[in-house]
């Protein structure tokens, strides 16, 4: 591609000079694929190993800027609809026992957007709230054929939530169950929508809904196929639009990189609300592959998700990272036809080892930078395959600029860390709130348009990049990105609530979870109870705090803000609910099974006065510590419970008396 002008590079301080941090990977990389001398500008593929590649002060400085192949940007929609003229027969959706020919889905497409008529035109923003099914993947297609702007809310969307989203932006209509849809909704106007009601997650029934009351004013910016929402630091959650363009570069690369191909079989497996879900279901439908929508409990039990690899005969798999951990921390299972594996999300804190049969790419990108921007591809027969290190997030995809800056924007030298800003084809093309759009997204005079993501990276000398963590209070909470002031913004919401404080809290190995400090308005002694389940109508599943402290005030620090390290600290060393104090009678009449699990829920939740008693979810359980519990219980007892039998007990006495059933043989006669 062709180079940038010059950069300056920002004066650099020798490597030893503190910049190895607790995620220092250690490996070493230095195989000098480095600059251009003649421009300054580094790539991740020109290979003068005469280059000087010192961090220190100097001439010979490498700047931490790096450059994807070049890519041309193509249609996504009209790949498709390719792909079904050229084979309209082959499977696109294999859908439990059903199977969906490219022509049934096309066909299928056309009707739904006939159904939507002239109330959906192009450039109307359409929020989702379907799972993955086949009734997903056709509405895409259908507002795609229309023009229409695809928001994806997910199945099961909280209320207040969703109503925040209808407030902000002109959403035209919400399609899915109206039983999951916003009060304003349900009593709206309805048309009935022609999509599949059969398969896995299906809709037991799908209607556009049309509020009766006044829409918001932001609109997607023209050209847009798509908008997700992120988390807003106002309490609110903001959208970013991405156009085709963005995403079909993206597609060209995971094409290309994984061989994804007609015959192939690709996972529907990342909730619908994240935006990962979009490279699965175009991936499969411009490349001739057949798509497969995972069961729900796929994402609860890494057993399940591999039995389901396994059954369904996938080639190709897209998956967050902390539903992955566990599957490395086993033998990997030798019967799968799985060839790649993209993960993502949050980071990987090991590499896979040397059984693992499939290539596994370890996936950066923001929504704002279209899903995928930087990968680390790792096999079995790596090297350091295996390493219990952190691996990197990879170089930069086709099309891609990655810069590694400074406060004031200047590339650091290779080595030091700093702020990665992103630029190229895959930048969207920005919030639909403006004003956000010109803080994040920012013009460099010699890069061009750039985004800030304020993670905080280096670069190797290979171009490579090492994932460092945070330059802001925003955190990965299962792999989705929160925004501690959105969720104390709900808490506030709450009348019974006069000011909210949320930190962030992590266990030895590096998981986070959340913690909120509650003051309550004068004269309210609100239950811990309630206002979790108040907050869980405004936020997605992941934000909802593990718990909740009652507190009468906040610790300042000399500026006179909220310590929010000493508050953390505070949380760290006591009962996150003080509430519920721990039962000593828990433990002592306890079975060792009972033992075993609540000291393991304990553990997994940093919740000390969780008891038996306790339901799993209510105790501020999620699918990602439900698979770590269920990971432990199987190898302490040799018990493979599924999911649902840790969801549907009343408690975790009755949980672990089912293990303890299944442990005890039935006499005989029994």
């Amino acid at each position: 591609m062709t180079q940038s002008p010059t950069l300056p590079v920002a004066p650099a301080t020798p490597v030893d000079t503190g910049l190895a941090t607790a995620h220092d990977t250690g490996t070493g990389l230095a195989t000098a694929h480095d600059t251009d001398t003649d421009t300054g500008l580094a790539t991740a593929h020109d290979t003068d190993t005469d280059t000087d590649t010192d961090t220190g002060t100097g001439t010979g400085t490498v700047p931490s800027v790096a450059h994807g192949p070049a890519a041309e940007p193509t249609g996504v929609l009209a790949r498709f609809e390719e792909q079904a003229r050229r084979d309209p027969q082959a499977p696109a959706v294999i859908d439990g026992t059903r199977t969906w020919t490219y022509q049934d889905l096309d066909a299928a497409a056309v009707r739904v957007a006939a159904a939507l008529g002239d109330r959906v035109r192009p450039g109307d923003l359409v929020g989702v709230c379907l799972d993955r099914s086949t009734a997903l993947v056709v509405t895409a297609v259908a507002l795609a054929r229309i023009g229409a702007v695809y928001l994806p809310l997910g199945p099961r969307p909280g209320e207040r939530r969703t109503q925040a989203v209808t407030e902000d932006l002109d959403v035209a209509c919400l399609i899915g169950d109206p039983a999951v849809l916003p009060e304003e909704h349900r009593s709206g106007e309805h048309t009935p929508l022609p999509l599949p009601t059969d398969g896995v997650n299906a809709p037991a029934t799908a209607v556009a809904a049309f509020a009766g009351s006044g829409r918001g004013t932001r609109r997607a910016p023209e050209g847009a196929l798509y908008a997700v929402l992120t988390s807003g630091s106002t309490g609110r959650p903001k959208a970013v639009a991405v156009a085709e363009a963005s995403l079909s570069v993206a597609l060209e690369w995971y094409r290309a990189e994984t061989g994804l191909a007609p015959g192939d079989r690709q996972s529907l497996l990342i909730g619908v609300a994240f935006d990962p879900h979009l490279l699965e279901l175009w991936a499969g439908l411009t490349s001739g592959a057949a798509l497969v929508p995972a069961p729900d409990d796929t994402r609860w039990d890494s057993h399940v998700l591999t039995d389901w690899w396994r059954d369904t005969g996938l080639t190709h798999a897209v998956a967050a990272t902390p539903t992955i951990e566990p599957l490395l921390d086993r033998p990997w299972p030798q019967d799968l036809r799985l060839r790649h594996l993209v993960v993502g999300g949050d980071r990987m804190r090991r590499r896979p080892g040397a059984d693992v049969t499939a290539t596994v790419h370890n996936a950066y990108g923001p929504a704002e930078a279209t899903v995928v921007t930087t990968t680390h591809a790792m096999r079995g027969t790596d090297p350091e395959a295996g390493d219990l290190t952190p691996p990197p997030i990879g170089t930069a995809l086709p099309g891609v600029t990655v810069l590694v800056t400074d406060d004031e924007g200047r590339p650091v030298a290779r080595g030091q860390d700093g702020e990665l800003r992103v630029g190229g084809h895959c930048l969207a093309l920005g919030y639909l709130d403006p004003e956000l759009t010109a803080e994040r997204f920012v013009e460099h005079p010699a890069a061009g348009r750039l985004y800030r993501t304020g993670d905080r990276v280096r670069m190797n000398a290979d171009g490579s990049l090492d994932f460092l963590g945070r330059l802001d209070d925003q955190v990965k909470i299962s792999g989705v990105r929160i925004e501690p002031a959105e969720v104390e913004a709900a808490f506030e919401q709450d009348h019974r609530v006069r000011s909210a404080v949320v930190t962030v809290l992590r266990d030895s190995s590096g998981h986070s979870r959340l913690v909120a400090h509650v003051r309550p308005a004068d004269g309210a002694e609100p239950a811990t109870a309630d206002l979790l389940a108040a907050v869980r109508a405004w936020l997605p599943e992941q934000a909802v705090p593990a718990a909740v402290r009652i507190v009468d005030g906040y610790p300042l620090d000399a500026n006179g803000k909220v310590d929010r390290a000493a508050l953390a600290a505070r949380a760290q060393a006591t009962d996150p609910v003080p509430s519920r104090a721990a039962d000593p009678d828990d433990l002592a009449d306890a079975t060792a099974t009972e033992r075993l699990v609540l000291t393991s829920v304990r553990d997994l939740l940093g919740r000390p006065g969780t008891g038996l008693g306790d339901h799993f979810t209510d105790a501020g359980g999620t699918s990602v510590v439900a698979a770590r519990l269920l990971a432990i219980v199987e190898r302490e007892t040799g018990v493979r419970p599924r999911a649902h039998e840790l969801l549907l007990s009343t408690d975790l006495r009755a949980f672990a008396a089912l293990l303890d059933q299944r442990r005890t043989p039935r006499p005989e006669g029994a």
